[in-house]
Parts: C-alpha cells; sequence; structure tokens
C-alpha cells in the first residue's frame, strides 16, 4: 500500500470527541487496505492498559490498537500521567513510573525538551513500522499559556508533518466561535497544519447546517469537511472518567443491580462495561450509602490513590453499609484496589500514594496489603476458581497482598491471583477479570442460578468499531481528507 502522511486530530476542549475519531480513522484506514496505529505524545488518564511486554499505556490507545487490529505497545503512548490527588500525579514515560510530581513541578520545571524528545521517539518507531500513522492531540490547542509546554498538541502535528484536523463539540453550542477562536489564536506555522474542520455530536437535519460550514470556511479560510452526527447506538470504550458522570446513579426495578462503588480516584471502570450490556442487570455508580443499600451486588473498584479512597468511603458511611450488607448475603467482589480495600489492613510506609502511613481496611477478607514502590504490569491468562476456559486480564498495581492461608482465585501463568473465601466474597488484581464470561456466570449465578452468559465481548467490540468507522466515514469528505494525506 502507498506510503501516505500521518494524520492528527485535535479539539477546541476536552471530551469533543477525540478519541472516538481517532479510532474511527484507524478502523476506516484499516477497511480501506492500511497498516495504521495510533499515537499520542501525553495521556492524562486513570483508566491504563498493560502491554503485552509489561508496559502501561493510556486505555485508549490501546481501544485505537484494537480498531487497528494490531497488539498496544508503549509507542503509543509514550507519556502518561495518572493522578494522585488534586494537584499531584504519577508520571509514566515510557511504559514505567518515574515518580510522583506535583501539576506545578510537571510544567515548569521537568525539562520539556527532553520530554518531547522521548515522544517522538516512539512516535519515529511507529511511523517506520505502520501506514499511516493516527494522531490524537489533548484537550484544547488554544490554551496559550501551555504553548511553550506542548508535547502533545501542535509541535506534533507540526514536527511530524502530520495533516491535522479539528474536532469541535456542536452540542455545546458555540461551535463557530469555538472553532474562529481556536484556529485564529494559532501561530501561523500551526494554522498552516490544520487542513480542515471536523464538527462532532451535530443532532437534526444536516443541511440547517450548510450556511455554517460556509461561515466557518470564510472566516477561517479551512473547510468543513466533516459533520458527524449523534448517536448513542455505537459503543465504544470511553477512557475519561468524565464518561461515569453521564451514567446512572441508582437501582431500577426489574433487573439485576449492580452497584459499583463510586470513590474518587476511581481507575479502570472499563472493567465493568461487559457486565453493563447484560440485558438481565442494570450497573450504576453510586458513592450514596441509600443507593448502595438498593444493590443485589456491590464491587468495589480499583482505585489510583486507595488508602485515600478507602478513609473516604469509611468518612461517609459507605464502607459500613457494605459491610452491613455483606453480612446479611450481599455478594461483595474487588477489583484491584478494592481487592485490597476488602482486606483488614493496608499498609504505605513508602508514602508511595498518599502521607498516610496505615489504614483499616473493611475486613471482608483475611488479607493485608503492602504497597510498595514497585510496579507491577502484566498481560494474563488465568484460569478462575479452577474452570477450563483461559481467561485474559491484566494487572497495574503497586503493593502486595499476603494472606496467612492463601485461597488464590486464580492460577496464571507464572503464580496465583486474588484470594477467593466463598461464592460471595473474593477479590482479584486482574483488571479485565469480568470480561470472561465465566467470571460473570460465577458472580450472577449467586442472584440468580440459571443465569447464563452467552455475550461475546470481543466480537461485539470488533462489529462496534465497524460500526463507528462507516459512520464517519459517510459524514466525511474522505477524498479530500486522502488528497490532503499525500505525500509530495
Amino acid at each position: 500500500m502507498q506510503k501516505i502522511k500521518p494524520i492528527m486530530f485535535v479539539g477546541t476542549g476536552s471530551d469533543v470527541g477525540k478519541s472516538a475519531v481517532n479510532a474511527a480513522f484507524c478502523r476506516i484506514f484499516l477497511q480501506d487496505g492500511y497498516a495504521p496505529a495510533p499515537f499520542k505524545a501525553q495521556n492524562m488518564s486513570l483508566n491504563s492498559y498493560a502491554t503485552p511486554d509489561g508496559l502501561e499505556i493510556g486505555r485508549a490507545q490501546a481501544a485505537q490498537a484494537e480498531a487497528c487490529g494490531i497488539e498496544c505497545s508503549v509507542e503509543m503512548n509514550p507519556v502518561l500521567l495518572k493522578p494522585n490527588t488534586n494537584i499531584s500525579t504519577q508520571v509514566v514515560l515510557n511504559g514505567k513510573p518515574i515518580g510522583n510530581q506535583t501539576a506545578q513541578e510537571y510544567f515548569l520545571y521537568t525539562d520539556r525538551t527532553e520530554l518531547f524528545k522521548e515522544a517522538m521517539k516512539s512516535y519515529h518507531r511507529l511511523e517506520e513500522k505502520y501506514n499511516p500513522v493516527v494522531i490524537e492531540g489533548a484537550g484544547s490547542i488554544s490554551e496559550v499559556n501551555l504553548w511553550d509546554k506542548d508535547i502533545v498538541n501542535m509541535k506534533v502535528a507540526v514536527t511530524s508533518g502530520a495533516s491535522t484536523y479539528l474536532i469541535a463539540d456542536i452540542d455545546r453550542g458555540g461551535v463557530i466561535g469555538s472553532v474562529y477562536g481556536t484556529i485564529m489564536l494559532l501561530p501561523q506555522e500551526e494554522r498552516d497544519a490544520i487542513k480542515g474542520i471536523i464538527i462532532n455530536k451535530f443532532r437534526g437535519d444536516l443541511s440547517l447546517f450548510e450556511e455554517g460550514k460556509r461561515i466557518i470556511k470564510e472566516l477561517t479560510g479551512k473547510p468543513v469537511v466533516g459533520v458527524i452526527p449523534y448517536f448513542r447506538d455505537i459503543y465504544i470504550e470511553q477512557e475519561d472518567a468524565v464518561v461515569i458522570q453521564h451514567k446512572t446513579s441508582t437501582a431500577v426495578e426489574g433487573k439485576i443491580n449492580v452497584a459499583v462503588v463510586l470513590v474518587p480516584h476511581m481507575s479502570n471502570f472499563t472493567d465493568f462495561n461487559m457486565i453493563e450490556h447484560l440485558p438481565e442487570v442494570h450497573l450504576y455508580y453510586t458513592d450514596n450509602k441509600a443507593e448502595i443499600a438498593k444493590a443485589d451486588m456491590v464491587i468495589l473498584p480499583g482505585s489510583k490513590s486507595t488508602l485515600a479512597d478507602l478513609k473516604y468511603i469509611t468518612d461517609n458511611g459507605v464502607a459500613t453499609q457494605v459491610k452491613q450488607m455483606h453480612a446479611k448475603g450481599t455478594p461483595v467482589y474487588g477489583i484491584c484496589g478494592g481487592y485490597q480495600m476488602m482486606g483488614t489492613k493496608i499498609s504505605d510506609p513508602h508514602h508511595v500514594e498518599s502521607e498516610i502511613d496505615e489504614i483499616e481496611g473493611l475486613g471482608l477478607l483475611p488479607v493485608e496489603t503492602i504497597l510498595s514502590e514497585e510496579k507491577k504490569t502484566v498481560q494474563s491468562k488465568f484460569s478462575f476458581l479452577g474452570s477450563e476456559a483461559i481467561c485474559d486480564g491484566y494487572e497495574i498495581h503497586m503493593g502486595e497482598t499476603i494472606a496467612a492461608n492463601p485461597s488464590p482465585l486464580c492460577i496464571t501463568e507464572d503464580g496465583e491471583d486474588g484470594y477467593y473465601k466463598d461464592a460471595k466474597t473474593w477479590g482479584s488484581y486482574m483488571h479485565g477479570i469480568m470480561d470472561n464470561p465465566v467470571v460473570l456466570k460465577q458472580m450472577l449465578q449467586q442472584l440468580k442460578p440459571d443465569f447464563t452468559v452467552s455475550f461475546n465481548y470481543k466480537e461485539y467490540k470488533n462489529q462496534e468499531y465497524d460500526k463507528l468507522a462507516n459512520v464517519v466515514r459517510e459524514a466525511c469528505d474522505m477524498d479530500y481528507i486522502y488528497e490532503t494525506l499525500k505525500l509530495g
């Protein structure tokens, strides 16, 4: 296939649809016979993923790699920021944590030139192997105060020579002003890199925006090359925790109600995507003890700041509510940080997560956790409770959980994972454990003994990538876009 330029998608703001559009074009290029790969120089997210060689990247790039039909790699997201608090973040460089920094330390004192060089090394390794590289920006490109610190937006566009497209969310309102202001703030070199504009989340009759397209072209000199309709019937895994705000927070009648305890630093909420798609189940997120009390099952999720989040649910009464429900027979399960919370004690002697030295756990499992400075990131094949089915998952955690009398939940290729107390009480470090039908069947049969799982999550996701690609392809002027990708 003929070599073409990289393509980049940047935004007028956060949550305008860059990740989804990027995934769509990853699949479009695959459908058209190319060998695409995603790239995002710097990502900020608590939803991460382990690569096959045990390195950590943002979940969005892992999903985009799926859309490309390839395994994910650390080159796809060389810099990952994982917030610990409102002002502090763990910095992950080339898949490994290099320490915690405040926002001020990261933006003012980290060597931006060296960081950008590292990011572009990853980009060039991808460029040598794939065609094209599909690049995603971050947030808004019009944050003038951050331009000299940029390692992810227009500096990448100019350095890579990518044909760059600006995405704007019309559902927010003020789209013409947003597009105009964003483009006109850019210096000329960066403005020249913008080849067109994609309007996202349009509701109603597309013909009604024809005048809007004309006005934008007159004001900015850039054509509107696509108007993507607002849709709710296509499923793509989300990375940004803002999506949780749009999910339900209460139980409903007539369903198996599964409550995920909402904590401030929840990580990897994608762990619950498959169970959320089962028609018999209603999954909701809440930190309200009255709403948790309505649940048939409670799940404690992963956390980037487990001690702080455990203190949060202890202070607001949720911890007591969960313990009372468990005592009466409600199933309670924990994933990663949630597994740690279910134990008797969590210690942080090196202050890996916070200034808290030690905190008492919920006491639902006879295990203790000691956080360490080494992070484990690994993809795993495992058997669940002795099942013959080969399951998939991945671990991302700092610390070791110890039991005086081990009772492993999973047997992995190189050891054991988790603790099984009884059918209604277990914990695991394995993210993605609930993507495996054998696991969900065991959990839900505690509430409905004849429950079976026939849903194929991997096949479903693959079909949704195709649906997304088809919608975006139809909405965009692909002839124009391909013309801008020609070399020379």
